[in-house]
């Protein structure tokens, strides 16, 4: 009976039979793996784009591998083997993360020099492990861009941007001194001192259309701290203003809500009838007002007074949205 592997299964299987320094026919891969021809060509192909050097021979008529291509052996134990190769396999592909195929080749490599049964262990419970998608921006030359960001950072350079700008409502020219890197609510960011605005700005890499390096380099931003220039912004825009929010959840979702972690300052206090208050104490209103919006009529503003006029004007805008429909 032959034996059927996962794709990655499938696909270290083949790793370390072409590193054995024999050559495998598609016949002979066939017959190891238990799948038809076209499967093998197609996890070939696979290996092919994220830059393993396998060969054909025509010769011989088979496939090999360089053996020097890969990592000596590496003395991970099962916790660790199995956290390193969820990330690869089951996270990669769900996340917006520049240089996705050599996250891959990096987690083949290891796989493939695991010890034998530490490689099987991983990979049965792997085959067990589903993680779902979440909603996340797509960005076209993720890797370049990244690349070029990191560049700047690293070198100190000035950067030429055009990028969409939400608040001026049209494509913006600004030369950027970039600081520092952030992926935070479903998006990438890049965070450095703009020219232009004489100030720190926060630029979303989906809405850069041009970036030119420019051979000027720029001075400071060595003291430049994320979490002292987030302050205590619910996520990504401080307003320059604190305040004291109160928002009681009621018993439908209040167990799912105070769960979670949504502020460092948050704390939750429950009421007899179930329903919970979560306090936070956040620099501005802008951003947290979408959020309250989100739970609908299972939350209630009870501070301060300025929120609860913002949740009431937008729901009221829901409403007439509605209405002309």
């Amino acid at each position: 009976m032959k034996m059927k592997h996962s794709r990655v299964g499938r696909i270290v299987k083949i790793l370390t039979t072409l590193q054995s320094n024999e050559k495998y026919s598609p016949a002979d891969l066939e017959k190891i793996l238990g799948v038809s021809r076209r499967t093998i060509f197609r996890d070939l192909s696979e290996l092919q784009s994220i830059g393993v050097p396998y060969k054909y021979e025509a010769k011989s008529g088979g496939y090999t591998i360089d053996p020097k291509f890969f990592l000596p052996p590496i003395d991970f134990n099962l916790a660790e083997a199995l956290s390193l190769l969820m990330l690869v396999h089951k996270v990669r592909n769900y996340l917006p993360l520049p240089f996705r195929n050599s996250a891959l080749l990096a987690g083949l490599k290891v796989e493939n020099n695991l010890p034998a049964e530490v490689r099987k262990y991983c990979q049965t419970s792997l085959a067990k492990v589903t993680i779902t998608p979440e909603p996340q921006t797509a960005i076209k030359l993720l890797d370049a861009i990244f690349i070029a960001l990191q560049r700047a950072i690293r070198m100190k350079s000035k950067l030429g941007l055009l990028s969409r700008s939400l608040y001026e409502r049209q494509p913006i020219m600004t030369t950027l001194h970039p600081y520092h890197l952030l992926y935070k609510n479903r998006s990438w960011y890049v965070i450095g001192f703009s020219e232009p605005h004489k100030m720190i700005r926060t630029f979303n890499l989906n809405r850069i259309k041009t970036i030119k390096p420019l051979s000027d380099c720029f001075v400071g931003g060595d003291d430049f701290d994320l979490q002292e220039y987030l302050g205590r912004a619910w996520i990504l825009i401080p307003e320059g203003r604190l305040y004291n929010i109160e928002l009681k959840f009621l018993p439908l979702v209040a167990r799912n809500v105070s769960e979670v972690q949504w502020h460092s300052t948050q704390q939750a206090q429950w009421n007899e009838d179930g329903s919970v208050t979560l306090s936070f104490r956040v620099d501005g209103l802008g951003e947290i007002v979408w959020w309250v919006l989100g739970y609908g009529d299972q939350v209630q503003v009870l501070a301060p007074a300025a929120l609860r006029e913002k949740v009431f004007e937008r729901a009221q805008g829901i409403i007439e949205n509605h209405r002309k429909m």
